[in-house]
């Protein structure tokens, strides 16, 4: 008998890609297009099939290993008799056909097109990486099936609760399906829409991979488009339930179930040959939640629902996008971190006389020079002295994770909604830059054009309620963050100066801090540090 290697097929421009599962044993019978192992990249995953059938003798790669196209991943031994097209177990003498059951004619045996009749290259394109942007949802859908596309035409708009992104197409050619509608839930590596494609991928769109022929034969493993539909072409052969002990899922419902940590074996699936779908997964999750658990001492009662027309006339009004989204994250944060406040007052007095100075040539520069550039400009000072403030606590809060690098969040108030573009690299800009940075960042944020990235990163947070007033605050920890600095009016007042009064300007600061990260000395500590830097901003130089 033969012995023929498997290879890892063309996966478009993605190189060295991890194999996450390995499906098969050593020993066992596959078929044609049996799944051996699947392979992620960092935008997708993707089954790769056995090539030829027969008897699984050798495979060259472990869980963890990096593999690219071309790659020898298994050996497999022919059965001589299938000359490798079908399992052996099916290379059986089949049953006996019924003699009203055999056919007049003997079906024409199929003509293999030439490559001049080959179908076009198919593309799927995916939702490239996204952050740690979640509850991303299609809110608009710019094609049809059938409709031809050029490179970078606009495919479909996808939005979360902080900003809105295009994704265009990496090829040429035509739209044969479109897996998402206007409302879809989607999150990174989601299918968007299929392609024939009629040129090469865009260099540097891992958003398409590419996706088998529609004339290729169709298994359980050869399109995870088919996780999305439960009924097969009436042509098709009915599926073979999987092996012992094997789950038949496509790359899409492995992925969603890693996400969402549940196990495929728990699952029984709906589709041909017990083929697990995504809607099985759903159904298994809504499922366990829905099931009784036993009460929590903790928990937090519900807030009781009121009929308010009972005591008049009221207006329902729809949340917008952000603000919804927002008002679930400040929830949350709210919930997990314990929040303690410490409030100070700095005395800027120099610091806008100094700010006065420039103005004629900050005007010349064509910079609007406002006090939140000195403040950013302190705070990144303050933070070098006080590193633990700029940090995360790890997923277990036994570890913090110290930033070397200083992204410093802008709370924004928009129509829309409050957003927080982060102003990147702090540390390495004068104050004439930041001050150009912040007003675009504004802009921006006022005009709903804020990017994925501008909204990703952030280390610190600063939340300045500037010229609306107030005296002070207890801004909300912009998770997974450790603290927040809250800016209030700067104002005018009396200080006594061991001799008479005196007028000084006095700007409050509220610092919100997580309490499982910092202790209160060491905000006092950071709070006292920072009003030293902003009455004296040559300490920025120290």
């Amino acid at each position: 008998m033969a012995q023929k290697e498997v290879l890892i097929p063309d996966i478009g421009d993605a190189e060295d890609v991890e194999v996450i599962e390995i499906l098969a044993k050593i020993g066992a019978q596959i078929g044609k297009d049996d799944p051996l192992i699947v392979i992620e990249s960092d935008k997708a995953s993707m089954e790769v099939p056995a090539s030829v059938a027969g008897t699984l003798r050798k495979i060259n790669v472990s869980l963890g290993d990096k593999v690219r196209a071309g790659q020898a991943i298994a050996v497999v031994e022919v059965d001589s008799a299938t000359d490798g097209t079908a399992p052996a177990a099916r290379a059986s003498t089949p049953p006996a056909v019924p003699p009203q059951a055999a056919p007049k004619e003997a079906s024409p045996k199929p003509v293999e097109p030439s490559p001049q009749t080959q179908p076009s290259r198919r593309f799927e394109v995916r939702i490239p990486d996204i952050g740690d942007a979640k509850d991303v949802t299609v809110v608009e859908v710019k094609v049809k099936v059938g409709q031809d596309v050029a490179v970078d035409d606009l495919l479909v708009v996808v939005e979360s609760d902080k900003a809105s992104m295009e994704i265009p197409s990496p090829v040429a050619g035509r739209v044969a399906s479109v897996d998402v509608s206007e409302g879809t839930a989607v999150t990174e590596g989601s299918l968007l829409a299929v392609i024939e494609a009629t040129s090469l991928p865009k260099v540097g769109a891992p958003a398409a991979a590419p996706a088998p022929p529609e004339s290729a034969p169709v298994s359980p493993q050869a399109d995870s488009r088919a996780d999305e539909a439960p009924e097969q072409k009436e042509e098709s052969k009915p599926e073979p339930p999987p092996p012992s002990g094997a789950v038949y899922a496509g790359p899409s419902v492995r992925r969603l179930a890693r996400e969402l940590g549940v196990q495929l074996s728990k699952i029984k699936g709906s589709g041909p040959g017990n083929r697990v779908l995504k809607g099985d997964v759903d159904a298994f999750v809504k499922a366990a939640l829905a099931a009784p658990r036993a009460s929590v001492g903790g928990a937090i009662p519900p807030v009781p629902t009121i009929d308010f027309t009972r005591f008049g006339a009221t207006e329902t009004i729809e949340l917008s996008r952000i603000r919804a989204r927002g008002a679930e994250n400040l929830h949350r944060s709210w919930l997990n971190i314990p929040h303690v406040t410490q409030h100070d007052e700095a005395d800027v007095t120099d610091l806008e006389a100094f700010r006065d100075d420039l103005k004629v040539e900050a005007q010349a520069k064509g910079v609007k020079l406002t006090p939140l550039a000195f403040i950013v400009k302190a705070v990144v000072a303050t933070l070098h002295s006080f590193p633990t403030f700029n940090a995360s606590l790890d997923s277990t809060i036994r570890k913090l994770i110290v930033k070397r690098y200083y992204h410093i969040g802008l709370a924004v108030d928009t129509p829309e909604g409050l957003v927080v573009p982060v102003l990147r690299d702090a540390d390495q800009k004068g104050v004439f830059d930041l001050a150009k940075e912040i007003e675009s960042l504004s802009q921006k944020a006022q005009q709903g054009k804020l990017a994925m990235n501008d909204l990703q990163g952030a280390s610190f947070t600063i939340s300045s309620l500037g010229a609306i007033g107030g005296t002070g605050f207890t801004p909300i920890i912009n998770a997974p963050e450790v603290a927040i600095l809250g800016v209030s009016r700067l104002t005018m007042r009396p200080h006594w100066n061991g001799k008479d009064f005196e007028p000084r300007r006095m700007l409050p600061l509220s610092l919100s801090y997580d309490h499982r990260a910092i202790n209160g000395a060491e905000a006092g500590r950071f709070v006292t540090t920072l009003c030293q830097t902003l009455a004296d901003m040559r300490r920025v130089l120290l």
